[in-house]
């Protein structure tokens, strides 16, 4: 097993990744971060959640960054403001026996003036969503001319949430001379075109197939009558008395009915719907961090880019829709080498589906 100072990881980034308890490579890690840092050109990489994508384009990016410049050299841009967050604070303790390198995180829910205030400082590294980016770019109060690094990490869970014009807006509005990695659990026709659009010449590196189930997570199906699905779902959560349980619907309702069942039940649960504010979604998600909740009921699209500890189940209350966004789905557990169980529950009717 390779270690990351055969990758060329210095020392200094080495002592922080051990602090975070980080000693081996993983996959994605071994083939992105060589490349990287031996190659200028653009990357189009392909690796499921949770496989420490990351590092993966952080730790090159923090070693080519020149800290004594106060210009912005890198920019991440994430689809939700939880990845984005997550993203900036790994960057924040990759550096922390390092020579300082200043990282802003910019997100819609965030206080606006705060944002254009902390911008004037040097800053080296920014990570953003793509809403709050173009809002901050248009009223001048950050410029793309120095970047060097484009990164757009989760880019298909971006194109699926409808940011395909922000991104274009973004990439055309950073100098041709930069350099643009696309980071992404599956490659679509979508992400292949943006890649011609926008890349040059981009080589395409991956870990899995896109149909590719993930290895470190076991997967079920329940086959139950219609009247009987609400029940397999409880005694599913009391079965595994999971410490974090993720609970996928395909609608709000579906998601306010089987919060209420829940609740009723004497789950301690929360949930996660596009009708939320900002303010209801981190709530509810620090609640399933600090153990209040353990149960989190979410649509797809409220799920998108969160990474909850110890989430150990996922339970797809109904079908997803095809292959990838199961994959999506349950790789919400199963992360950094940690086990995890996705399971289905299915009526009769929709088992062949």
């Amino acid at each position: 097993m390779k270690t990351f100072k055969e990758l060329g990881i210095p020392a200094n980034l080495m002592q922080g990744l051990q602090e975070l308890g980080i000693i081996h490579p993983t996959e994605i890690q071994d083939k992105a971060i060589p490349w990287l840092l031996e190659n200028g050109g653009d990357l189009i990489a392909q690796a499921q959640t949770g496989t420490g994508k990351t590092a993966a384009f952080g730790l090159p990016l923090l070693m080519k960054v020149n800290p004594k410049s106060k210009d912005i050299q890198g920019l991440i841009v994430a689809p939700t403001r939880e990845l984005a967050k997550q993203i900036g604070k790994q960057l924040f303790r990759y550096t922390k026996f390092s020579e300082k390198v200043f990282v802003e995180v910019l997100c819609g829910g965030d206080n606006f003036d705060k944002q254009v205030a902390s911008l004037q400082r040097p800053t080296h590294i920014v990570v953003a969503t793509p809403g709050r980016l173009l809002d901050l770019f248009q009223k001048k109060a950050l410029t793309l001319i120095h970047v060097k690094h484009l990164i757009l990490d989760e880019a298909d869970e971006m194109l699926d949430l409808g940011f395909r014009e922000d991104l274009e807006f973004i990439l055309e509005a950073s100098p041709k001379t930069r350099r643009t990695l696309l980071f992404s659990a599956t490659v679509p026709r979508t992400i292949a075109n943006l890649a011609k659009k926008f890349q040059n010449d981009a080589v395409r590196i991956s870990t899995m197939s896109e149909r590719q189930q993930h290895a470190d997570i076991e997967y079920h199906q329940m086959t139950v009558a219609n009247r009987d699905e609400e029940k397999a779902i409880i005694n599913v959560l009391r079965y595994y008395e999971s410490p974090g349980s993720l609970v996928f619907c395909n609608t709000r309702d579906m998601v306010n009915r089987l919060t209420t069942r829940l609740s009723n039940r004497g789950f301690s649960v929360v949930s996660l719907s596009g009708e939320l504010s900002q303010n209801e979604r981190t709530h509810a998600l620090q609640a399933m961090r600090d153990g209040r909740a353990r149960v989190c009921v979410a649509t797809d699209v409220a799920a998108r880019g969160i990474d909850l500890p110890n989430l150990d189940l996922v339970i797809h209350a109904d079908l997803p829709q095809n292959v990838e966004t199961l994959l999506h789905r349950s790789g919400r557990t199963g992360r950094a080498g940690r086990k995890g169980v996705s399971i289905l529950i299915a009526n009769p009717k929709a088992v062949r589906k």
